[in-house]
């Protein structure tokens, strides 16, 4: 094992511990990891980031569940516009996309390119979102309906987002969680797990039509994802949220601004 398949499976544990601590975040960097460290191809990496991210958030949901943190009625009403969008968005939409799209001048805009810029894009949002957080300020608005309508329509969008990049979503859902359902934060983190499993493996299977699978490596990254859902739901009890959060949103924040000087710049 080289020290590239090292650093990979390295990111696959702190994939997992992120989701257990957060609820969502962590699925954001399985893209990066498999595309800059494992040397996958995007179209690839975003797949095989639905099928890690919807198992081990669905280990982490079940552990969430156990302890009553899962609210299954909002998850149901999110997921199912969610279901259909990720589903029909990686089993249409991906492959029908061309594999150059656009020059200007010399440079050549590809399929990858513009995955990886629009990533890079969702990527600097959630970062923003989550330094700019201030827990207090969504509690104070937990006051709001409980808006089936803006559930539904909310999961939609998370749902074409998912399918695209191959991310979760949770920095989307948990916000939408706590606002609009009225959940309260640690629920919402424990709902949001369920969702973005459900609706990540969907939308893998709108994959398995087209693409050639590596079951070996898939497995055993995802395996030790797992591994680090079940540390970070334990962790829980012991690390602050807020600082963690904010850290975390930092971090991605360096990581989209990569991605966007490395495709733009250097390909």
């Amino acid at each position: 094992m080289d020290t590239t398949q090292i650093l990979g499976y390295l990111g696959a544990l702190i994939v997992g511990l992120t989701l257990g601590l957060l609820g969502g975040g962590g699925s954001i960097l399985t893209v990066p990891i498999m595309v800059y460290l494992v040397g996958l191809n995007p179209v690839i990496a975003t797949a095989y980031s639905l099928f890690v991210v919807g198992v081990t958030s669905l280990i982490g949901a079940y552990k969430n569940f156990n302890k009553g943190l899962v609210d299954i009625k909002t998850a149901v009403i999110f997921a199912i516009p969610a279901f259909i969008a990720v589903y029909l968005t990686r089993r249409f939409l991906i492959p029908s996309i061309p594999e150059a799209l656009f020059s200007i001048k010399d440079f050549v805009v590809t399929k990858d390119i513009f995955i990886m810029v629009f990533f890079a894009l969702v990527m600097l949002f959630a970062a923003i979102s989550m330094i700019k957080s201030k827990k207090k300020n969504v509690l104070k608005e937990i006051e709001v309906s409980y808006n089936f309508p803006l559930i539904g329509l909310e999961g939609l969008v998370v749902g074409v987002l998912t399918g695209i990049v191959g991310a979760g979503g949770g920095f989307l859902i948990i916000p939408a969680l706590v606002l609009l359902a009225k959940l309260p934060m640690k629920k919402a983190i424990g709902t949001s797990l369920l969702i973005i499993s459900a609706k990540s493996l969907i939308g893998f299977l709108g994959d398995v039509h087209h693409l050639n699978i590596d079951w070996q490596f898939l497995l055993s990254f995802t395996g030790i994802s797992i591994i680090g859902i079940i540390i970070g739901v334990y962790l829980t009890k012991f690390i602050s949220e807020k600082g963690l959060k904010k850290g975390f949103g930092w971090f991605v924040l360096v990581m989209a601004v990569f991605i966007l000087y490395k495709e733009l710049y250097l390909s």
